[in-house]
């Protein structure tokens, strides 16, 4: 049986039947008047979700605008916590109300007797953890290992440009200084100012470049499927609109500082300067391009029936493997405990602060949404 009984006889019903009848698509009761507040809407997440995503970038490359330093350690860290907590409380736990044993989908031949949403975000976790590994493989085989990039690690406290090899420079600067004494009013090459536009990030940093890149895009990847389900449902909900609305606002605007903060950690070369933009760019306009999409499927579409929740259900439990593998490996070991820069107390503190902080703003949204 794949569809929703119209009727229950308690008195015959199995508890499959029961289930799926008290899970049965409601009737639209949302006037029409809301239409031009949901239209508002696309909008309003279209700004919210690409500013917050385009303030660590352009902060980053912009240091003229003095942004202190330790906010960046806080968005960083803040963003990791809003991973990790989207990935348990916004996904997998929406995955057991959608096709857990206990739903109505779970208890469908072919669906039931097993807890399919642990079983799906396990199998997905290890795949990327496959892609990931495959990434850093090829990457150590085709640009060399990685360690001297990982000697001298990003530098948390601000420092966001990429670290640059000027050693040719100084060999140079100092045969010049042994001709000091011939020419008194010359300067060493090594104390005339480099431009950081003639500066190049050339080979050296192609490896670190490419190994971040590669597990940016894993985490850009299960983001968007989350931010794209998020924004059909909120095209196509009823009255529940006016509580959902702004919670996902503040939703996207959370999550964007959190992958905002994480591209502005990527050394990328001269020649990709545009991608961090493009990115960024992506991530804003999913929810929007979604929204607009549930707006046109109103009539036609219901995020309550028996299929929607099915194929809700098995992306939510793939997308919250690829976040909770991404939280975990990516952001707390790579960053926290295999960071080989040394933490003092205060940094300590403020990374810590920020990341449980990002985890209870999440956790507190998902009360709503």
């Amino acid at each position: 049986m794949s569809s929703f009984p119209h009727n229950v006889d308690l008195d015959k019903a199995n508890l499959r039947d029961v289930i799926c009848y008290l899970n049965k698509p409601k009737e639209e009761d949302d006037p029409g008047s809301v239409l031009v507040s949901r239209v508002v809407a696309i909008f309003v997440l279209l700004v919210t979700s690409t500013a917050a995503t385009m303030f660590p970038v352009l902060a980053t490359n912009a240091r003229r605008l003095g942004i202190p330093p330790n906010l960046y350690l806080v968005a960083r860290h803040f963003g990791s916590g809003v991973i990790i907590a989207t990935a348990f409380i916004h996904l997998l736990d929406p995955a057991y109300e959608e096709i857990g044993p206990a739903s109505c989908v779970g208890l469908t031949e072919g669906w039931e007797g097993y807890s399919w949403p642990p079983a799906l975000a396990m199998t997905s976790a290890m795949l990327i953890f496959l892609v990931d590994f495959l990434a850093d493989y090829y990457v150590s085989k085709r640009f060399g290992s990685q360690e001297a990039e990982e000697e001298e690690p990003f530098d948390l406290e601000g420092d966001k440009e990429p670290r640059r090899s000027i050693e040719p420079l100084l060999e140079r600067g100092e045969e010049s200084e042994r001709n000091q004494a011939a020419f008194p009013n010359a300067h060493s090459l090594a104390e005339i100012p480099i431009p950081r536009e003639q500066v190049h990030t050339a080979e050296e940093d192609l490896p670190a470049f490419y190994s971040k890149m590669a597990a940016f895009l894993i985490l850009e990847f299960g983001v968007l499927f989350h931010s794209g389900i998020i924004g059909v449902n909120l095209g196509v909900v009823g009255k529940e609109f006016s509580t959902l609305y702004p919670v996902i606002a503040f939703h996207q605007a959370f999550e964007g500082l959190g992958i905002g903060a994480r591209l502005s950690s990527i050394p990328f070369p001269r020649k990709y300067r545009f991608v961090p933009y493009v990115l960024a760019l992506a991530y804003g306009l999913t929810t929007p391009i979604a929204l607009a999409i549930g707006l046109g499927l109103r009539t036609t579409y219901d995020s309550d029936s028996f299929r929607a929740q099915a194929i809700s259900g098995v992306l939510d439990s793939i997308s919250s493997g690829i976040l909770l593998y991404t939280g975990f490996v990516e952001m707390l070991a790579r960053d926290i405990l295999l960071n080989a820069q040394p933490w003092d107390k205060r940094r300590l503190v403020v990374a810590f602060t920020s990341l449980y902080s990002g985890i209870l703003a999440m956790a507190i949204l998902g009360k709503w949404a």
